[in-house]
């Protein structure tokens, strides 16, 4: 039997004859103790050929491919013992020239072969002439030579597999990494876009509860609310109890029970506040309310009304428990249309009703 091509078993990683092959699911062949010693190696399971990954950790034994390499090695072993490392081991032919391209012996049926096509031969006299009987034969000097260029191919081969991990190892880390700057960057993006948000939401939020605070105007008081035992100012911006009703007309619009009058100027929404000086009064309330509240009677307090009072009833509003000692004190609200309804726990508001504004002067009491 003729003997084979020895690159056909070669194992790809120590590139010797195989020993105890293995096959692996991509179909490649490999020495047992090379892919064990492989995969410690890259502490991955792939073929040193293709990369593909291996699902087995201990793959099975490539039985005939290690029955062929016997027989190869016991071919090439008994071929050299009996003299004739000169024959082709093709075509059983002696080996007469040397190919320059595959810089190896080969027979006469070899350069007739598809395998040289147009390659150049020499004989190998020429190629070796110090050539002498008794040395070494050109043929096992060639094969000798031939051996060392297959070395350094594997060795430049090796080199290049080395180099092609190490580039493929490097663009992977580099891709890992754009890859955890890309979720660092769409985490910004979130945070920003939330910022944003919040920002805007901020910015509603602080223009819907935008104090509108006139302190060099005055509210003016309407007249035709007054209750008859309330005297306003001439310039109907203070007002105090007179303690006598007063015969004025009993307008719808007019309290006629509690002693209270509303400004001249409501509002639909939003945040305002006022100064109230109340000076040393012994009891009052200052509040608002609804356009829609009634004023007749004695239900006013029962519904709309948010208020704060000081030594009157909790029916009143919500009392005050510090004593106001000297006029230059001074007492400020804030208040919205929708604290009104969240106090006092009632449904929504009608936009159109107005809340008025309520500045009282002086001492009033019931």
């Amino acid at each position: 039997m003729a003997l084979s091509d020895e690159y056909d078993y070669n194992c790809p990683v120590c590139c010797e004859i195989f020993k105890t092959p293995v096959l692996l699911s991509c179909s490649h062949s490999v020495c047992k103790e090379c892919i064990q010693q492989f995969w410690r190696t890259k502490k991955t399971q792939e073929c040193p050929v293709c990369r593909r990954r291996s699902p087995k950790e201990y793959p099975p034994l490539n039985l005939a491919l290690q029955n062929l390499c016997e027989s190869f090695l016991k071919e090439r072993n008994e071929s050299r013992s009996s003299g004739s490392e000169e024959i082709c081991s093709l075509h059983s032919e002696k080996l007469k020239l040397v190919c320059l391209e595959d810089k190896q012996p080969v027979c006469l049926v070899c350069f007739t072969s598809e395998q040289h096509d147009n390659h150049t031969f020499r004989p190998i006299s020429e190629v070796v002439p110090s050539y002498k009987v008794g040395q070494r034969s050109p043929v096992s000097y060639m094969i000798e030579v031939n051996g060392q260029i297959k070395q350094r191919f594997e060795k430049l081969h090796q080199f290049l597999r080395d180099e092609e991990e190490a580039t493929i190892t490097a663009l992977r880390e580099e891709e890992e990494q754009k890859k955890q700057m890309m979720e660092k960057l769409e985490e910004m993006n979130r945070h920003i876009s939330a910022l944003s948000h919040t920002i805007k939401d901020t910015e509603e939020m602080m223009k819907a509860t935008a104090v509108d605070c006139v302190s060099s105007a005055p509210v003016i008081l309407d007249p035709n609310t007054a209750s008859p035992d309330l005297v306003l100012s001439d310039d109907l911006t203070s007002v105090r109890c007179s303690g006598n009703n007063q015969l004025i007309p009993d307008n719808p619009e007019r309290f006629n029970i509690f002693p209270c009058v509303l400004g001249s100027e409501g509002f639909n929404s939003g945040t305002h506040c006022w100064d109230v000086e109340v000076k040393e009064s012994p009891g009052w309330i200052i509040g608002v309310t609804t356009a829609s509240n009634q004023r007749k009677g004695r239900v006013f307090f029962n519904t709309d009304v948010w208020s704060v009072t000081y030594r009157l009833s909790d029916r009143f509003g919500f009392r005050v428990k510090q004593k106001l000692e000297h006029c230059s004190q001074f007492m400020v609200l804030i208040l919205t249309a929708d604290r009104i309804n969240y106090i006092k726990n009632k449904s929504t508001i009608d936009s159109e009703n107005h809340i008025f504004l309520v500045k009282m002067v002086n001492s009033w009491s019931f």
